[in-house]
């Protein structure tokens, strides 16, 4: 019999409820990895499309440039779509001026809105997930521990009506029944370190998106205030590049 002991042994002594326990936590570590992975992915694309919008947004020489290659290109990013949501906002308002309610405040009123609307959103977003991973990382543990409960009642109740109650014929089910205990830390150890890092990722990149939409205020309200000014004194200077109207404002 000792040599038959382990998880395959385990399994076809265990009763229904042990089964369920273990595919319970089979389902949570097969959920989780799925999110890693897929999240992941996800947030390196992200970062390496972000990257690339970045760059072509502060090389280019007016925002009128800026609005013809966010009509071009897909909002395949964050900072892209908040863009074009600034953007939009902002070519409402001047079609529009103060008619519609959620412009009501200026520009300025209306700008700030679109862009923390845009932020919660992507908040959101990025959260997305997370849930299941923290609750496999968290119940996973305890889960096993009642996998090891029960595995070990259910053994000591059958040694007992067999009669055999030897220390060679106790250890070996109740050391089977710890794999239980076993499979939830492990189920539990890569979600936990898991729900961390996109925690901390999360904050960092929410953090680089709100310093983005302070830039966007600086740069859309400054370009606004340029155009009137150009308007209103028929000014032919050209308008300052984008980084130079957001240091300004600043």
């Amino acid at each position: 019999m000792e040599n038959s002991l382990g998880f395959a042994h385990f399994l076809a002594q265990t009763d229904t409820l042990g089964r369920i326990v273990l595919l319970l936590l089979l389902g949570l570590s097969v959920a989780s990895w799925y999110l890693i992975v897929t999240k992941s992915l996800a947030n390196y694309v992200a970062g390496r499309r972000a990257e690339a919008f970045l760059k072509q947004f502060w090389a280019a020489d007016s925002l009128e440039d800026v609005g013809v290659a966010l009509r071009q290109q897909p909002l395949d990013n964050a900072f892209a779509r908040l863009a074009n949501e600034a953007f939009e906002a902002a070519q409402n308002n001047q079609q529009n001026g103060m008619q519609k309610l959620a412009a009501a405040g200026g520009l300025g009123e209306f700008l700030t809105r679109v862009l923390r609307n845009g932020i919660d959103q992507e908040a959101t977003r990025v959260e997305q997930g997370l849930t299941v991973i923290a609750s496999a990382g968290s119940a996973s543990p305890y889960i096993g521990l009642f996998g090891t409960v029960w595995g070990i009642y259910h053994a000591l109740v059958n040694i007992g009506l067999s009669g055999q109650g030897t220390l060679d014929k106790v250890s070996g089910p109740v050391g089977e029944a710890l794999i239980m205990t076993g499979i939830g830390l492990a189920v539990a150890i890569p979600a936990v370190l898991a729900y961390n890092a996109f925690t901390r990722h999360n904050r960092v990149w929410l953090s680089r998106l709100d310093a983005f939409a302070h830039d966007l205020y600086a740069v859309i309200t400054v370009g606004e205030k340029a155009n009137s000014s150009e308007t209103e004194f028929g000014a032919s200077h050209p308008a300052p590049p984008l980084e130079a109207r957001a240091s300004a404002k600043g």
